[in-house]
């Protein structure tokens, strides 16, 4: 591990335990981290969607990539399981900044791909929707997922068995008191998954374990402390994809020989001090991301390292920090990332940024921020988001955003040097700017909520691989694939809509939807981002709770994808389809549930890229135990 002038630093001014992660606040609402602080959704004027783990019970989700595909404007899709990659609003992979606890998942400023992260952990996920760069920074162009895992709440253990195509096991335990306390948990999971190549052959599993733990310690009224540590070990199969191909049933072929293996580890540590009787609230944050990764048993292992030192101070303009009208929020940041792809081009960040928040009389919630980035490696940078939210009246709410944000280019993209791929330094970062306008409509009795969101985003400088490029496009002078940026506008627009209803108190429903068009700047369809997507779901439960069971039906139309074998990148509909997933749980006693899952109940043969089989019928069966 390199030595890090940031660590010497960080562990310099603060004492054992932090966390880049901003604690969600529960106050009997949702409370979201729209910000560098928590904001209340109510006066949150962007787009949003909270999964909480009731839902992920509820629903028998498993995975974080099986949690995402109902929510509006994501799509989710990837070559095969083992790397699935999440788009929002038509952005791409890489658009889409996702978070664990606060905490940037990718080492060394790739894209993070999921896989097989599992949900048992998992107290809640936001996904926030449009330009986020301002609190974010760069890749949070199309939006952020902020996975948040549970923390310590007192003595108590549990876990979970659950056996099918595969097996998954969780245990966890926690100590604690009103000052503090330490969870840990271990998870060890096996899905068997399916042949992805359609052939029949050997399924492409993927084999995760987990160990997490989280502290914290209130050391006095003033000062408090939290601690975060992660590991991942993960091994999977994958089939090859030869260059011969003719057709989409042999672009994939089963290879019972190709396996990978990846390892993530995070840390992250940070200190919070209330002053001035709770008017100002400063934090200091450290954090550390590594990902390993190969694609051979005897290959070197290539490592990204991300590094992340953050001062943060919340200043109340008219009362405490934590419950002003008015808040002025202070961000100073240093980040630093390294890949061993390219061991000589260390990419360094300083930023400086400024939020406002406010609340009028006449319920009016403003939010505000300017964010200036100090690239080493790309220009500077000037990100800002203005959002606004009103409530009309009880049963309507308006609201509204607008902003700029960044992307910068990965190491692949800029360094990548092998057979096929070349990469090109020359690359600029693509930039994003974005407008949603909102409406809320809670229905008089409190029972349904629906929300329709509009939005329209516009992407320069684009980067887009093409195979065969030759100079000077790019330096190297051999005709070999690489990147280069678009030139002109890529556009996307669309519609988002959420709802819930709880028909009485056995009956629930969810509905989501995205209607979304993602071009080109030739006007050419962008792929792998479907036009429609719909998902419903339906809960129903015994009057005492004690059995439930719930329906997922999920609609994908107009979904484009390249098809490599015909010569070239060309984009080529993909055939509809509809997947329907049931879960039930029984409560045998008041800790203890009996739970079982049915996926792909209809075993319907679809696909999100061309010729990977995605999930086949599965069916599981567990039982779930909380002390």
């Amino acid at each position: 591990m390199r030595s890090s002038s940031l660590s010497v630093l960080a562990l310099s001014l603060v004492l054992p335990s932090v966390s880049l992660a901003q604690e969600s606040v529960d106050l009997g609402t949702i409370w979201l981290q729209g910000g560098f602080s928590p904001i209340e959704q109510a006066r949150y004027g962007r787009a949003f969607s909270v999964i909480t783990a009731d839902e992920i019970e509820a629903r028998g989700i498993t995975s974080v990539q099986d949690a995402l595909r109902a929510i509006p404007g994501v799509a989710v899709n990837g070559s095969g399981r083992s790397f699935t990659q999440i788009r929002i609003r038509g952005g791409e992979g890489n658009h889409t900044l996702i978070l664990v606890d606060g905490v940037p998942a990718a080492g060394g400023a790739d894209e993070y791909g999921l896989s097989g992260f599992d949900a048992a952990d998992i107290e809640r996920i936001e996904v926030l929707r449009g330009p986020q760069s301002v609190y974010f920074g760069s890749n949070a162009s199309s939006g952020v997922i902020n996975i948040i895992t549970k923390r310590a709440a007192g003595p108590g253990y549990g876990g979970k068995l659950e056996a099918g195509n595969g097996h998954f096991a969780n245990a966890w335990f926690s100590v604690g008191n009103e000052r503090g306390g330490v969870r840990l948990s271990w998870t060890d999971s096996k899905d068997k998954g399916v042949d992805e190549s359609g052939d029949d052959g050997e399924r492409d599993f993927i084999d995760r374990q987990t160990l997490r733990l989280n502290g914290n310690w209130q050391a006095s009224e003033q000062l408090s402390f939290t601690l975060g540590l992660t590991g991942i070990r993960e091994h999977y199969a994958y089939d090859a994809t030869p260059w011969t191909a003719t057709s989409a049933a042999g672009y994939v072929q089963d290879d019972p020989n190709l396996f990978a293996w990846k390892r993530e580890q995070v840390f992250s540590l940070g200190a919070r001090f209330e002053g001035a009787d709770g008017r100002v609230v400063h934090e200091l944050n450290l954090s550390q991301t590594v990902n390993k990764s190969r694609r051979a048993q005897t290959a070197p292992w290539g490592k990204g390292t991300t590094e992340v030192l953050r001062y943060r101070a919340m200043i109340g303009l008219d009362g405490q920090a934590t419950t002003a009208d008015h808040l002025l929020n202070v961000l100073v940041e240093r980040r630093e990332d390294d890949h061993s792809s390219a061991p000589a081009y260390q990419r360094d960040r300083t930023s400086a940024a400024l939020e406002y928040r406010g609340t009028l009389e006449n319920g009016l919630s403003l939010q505000a921020g300017l964010r200036y980035d100090d690239n080493t490696m790309f220009e500077d940078f000037t990100g800002w988001n203005l959002a606004a939210s009103y409530p009309v009246h009880d049963q309507v709410r308006l609201h509204g955003s607008i902003g700029r944000a960044s992307v910068d280019p990965s190491y692949g993209e800029l360094f990548s040097d092998s057979i096929y791929v070349l990469g090109n330094p020359g690359l600029k970062p693509e930039e994003n700017r974005g407008i949603d306008l909102g409406v809320e409509f809670t229905s008089a009795d409190g029972r349904g909520r629906v929300d329709v969101t509009a939005f329209y985003e516009v992407l320069y400088d684009e980067i887009t691989y093409a195979a065969g490029i030759s100079p000077p496009l790019l330096p190297g002078g051999a005709p070999r694939g690489g990147y280069y940026n678009q030139d002109g506008k890529s556009r996307r627009k669309g519609v988002e809509v959420s709802g819930t209803w709880e028909a009485s108190e056995q009956l629930s429903f969810g509905v989501n939807y995205t209607w979304l068009r993602a071009t080109n700047p030739d006007g050419s369809v962008e792929v792998r981002r479907p036009k429609h997507e719909l998902a419903v779901q339906a809960t129903w439960r015994t009057r005492d709770d004690r059995f439930s069971v719930t329906g997922d039906i999920r609609r994908v139309a107009g979904n484009y994808d390249d098809q490599w074998w015909t010569g070239g990148s060309t984009g080529q509909k993909l055939p509809d389809y509809t997947v329907v997933n049931l879960s039930a749980r029984y409560r045998l006693t008041d800790q203890v549930d009996l739970t079982a899952r049915v996926l792909n109940v209809f075993d319907e043969n679809y696909s999100d890229v061309w010729g990977y089989r995605a999930q086949d019928r599965a069916v599981w069966l567990g039982v779930k135990a909380n002390f």
